[in-house]
């Protein structure tokens, strides 16, 4: 039972990495504050993320840098009990930093080269259940960071045409902690699980501009596969067990889903401008994982669990309105689709089909600097029955980001 507990918690990592509950687009404030859309049309340096093929179109050499506060709370109503149980995480800040770079000689044959670098916080969360919480033993806290690194080159082919690719080197460290159901001198026993993984994968699109109000972009983001290697499991039980349950190292393999996108930008008129992303995200690869300890006892073996994810959608429709030569204004949506089936959703993924509201302002201080910032409210609720975990009731999710990015332009 502790075995299957332990191993129910670090199953979710995946999810915690880019389920859609946990996938909040912070990878751009100009696009942020348009619904998370900018595979369709390129605006500044965070294409190196939306669209590699379009950051041949950027005009001048640019760097980019911001983060987004991320405060989330939640709350579960045990259907059993009535109970409530809330959370009281701390503020969280993911951040992106973008740079691009060419000749900005047109005459000149590599000036359809741009080079790009992206570093990025794509995945990550934060959750701290309150004490003796329904689910401490699924979950008590956690801590996830991930950092992403994607140098990135880009070729104007013609003036309608850009293509661009990225590798994609991921790292990322997670900490876990929960209860276990043994009860000693007045307390439970815990596990704390930590653990680092990296992971490789690239970025790649195209930018298709047939004529000067309609831009077109595709990208694809390949699967990045995480190696956990380094996971460390500290059990704490009561002594005449601790030799059933030891401590120390495991391993897994960790798979994180493609992302294929279809974006459209549509310039209305010189002030008004509209986009639309459509991505497909390949969670289906997510089927089973297996965890491999080095401490295995009879109460304590490898294990290979199903999770059985299924591909879904989500849809993104921002538009910005350039008020006046220097203040431009933006507001967005976005409908994601969850791939947790029922039956499945736990503590730390307590997902469902949600809508996101955003907006956002920029403002031009000069040629060379502009500022931009945006603002992301989520409110989620789902009810379900998690038999392996016990845990039958109804989670409600609420997230505020707002954020806050600088932009040199040389």
């Amino acid at each position: 039972m502790i075995k299957k507990l332990i191993t129910i918690s670090i199953l979710s990592l995946p999810a915690l990495l880019n389920a859609q509950g946990f996938q909040v687009n912070l990878q751009g404030q100009t696009q942020q504050g348009m619904g998370g859309a900018g595979t369709g049309l390129v605006q500044d340096a965070a294409a190196v993320f939306f669209n590699p093929g379009g950051v041949s179109f950027l005009k001048e050499n640019t760097i980019n840098a911001g983060a987004t506060a991320t405060i989330a709370n939640g709350e579960f109503l045990d259907a059993a009990s009535s109970r409530v149980s809330r959370t009281d995480n701390p503020v969280s800040t993911p951040f992106a930093a973008y740079g691009v770079f060419g000749s900005l000689d047109t005459t000149k044959y590599f000036s359809r080269f741009k080079f790009g670098v992206g570093i990025y916080t794509p995945f990550g969360s934060t959750a701290k259940w309150e004490d003796g919480w329904t689910g401490r033993f699924a979950l008590t806290s956690l801590k996830l960071q991930s950092i992403f690194f994607q140098p990135t080159v880009s070729w104007k082919v013609c003036d309608k045409l850009g293509i661009g690719a990225g590798f994609v080197l991921g790292y990322g460290n997670v900490e876990l902690k929960e209860d276990l159901p043994l009860y000693s001198n007045g307390t439970y026993g815990t596990a704390d699980l930590k653990g680092t993984a990296l992971g490789y994968g690239f970025n790649a699109g195209v930018y298709y501009k047939p004529c000067k109000k309609l831009s077109i972009g595709l990208t694809y983001r390949s699967q990045v596969n995480m190696n956990l290697n380094s996971g460390t499991a500290t059990i704490t039980v009561p002594q005449s067990v601790a030799s059933n349950f030891p401590s120390g190292p495991f391993s897994s393999h960790i798979p994180l889903p493609q992302v294929l996108t279809l974006g459209f930008g549509y310039q209305v008129n010189s002030k008004l401008a509209l986009a639309l992303d459509i991505n497909y995200i390949g969670w289906k690869a997510y089927d089973t994982l297996a965890f491999d300890y080095k401490n295995n006892t009879a109460t304590f073996p490898d294990t290979k669990l199903p999770r059985d994810y299924k591909n879904t959608f989500a849809f993104r429709l921002g538009g910005q309105y350039k008020i006046t030569e220097k203040f431009t204004a933006r507001v967005g949506v976005a409908l994601s689709l969850t791939p947790i089936k029922p039956g499945y959703v736990t503590p730390e993924v307590p997902d469902a089909d949600k809508v996101n509201l955003t907006c956002g302002v920029g403002y031009k201080i000069s040629n060379k600097f502009r500022v931009d910032a945006s603002y992301t409210f989520e409110n989620l609720k789902r009810t379900d029955n998690n038999t392996a975990l016990q845990l039958n009731g109804t989670y409600k999710t609420y997230l505020s980001a707002p954020g806050l990015s600088l932009t040199y332009k040389f």
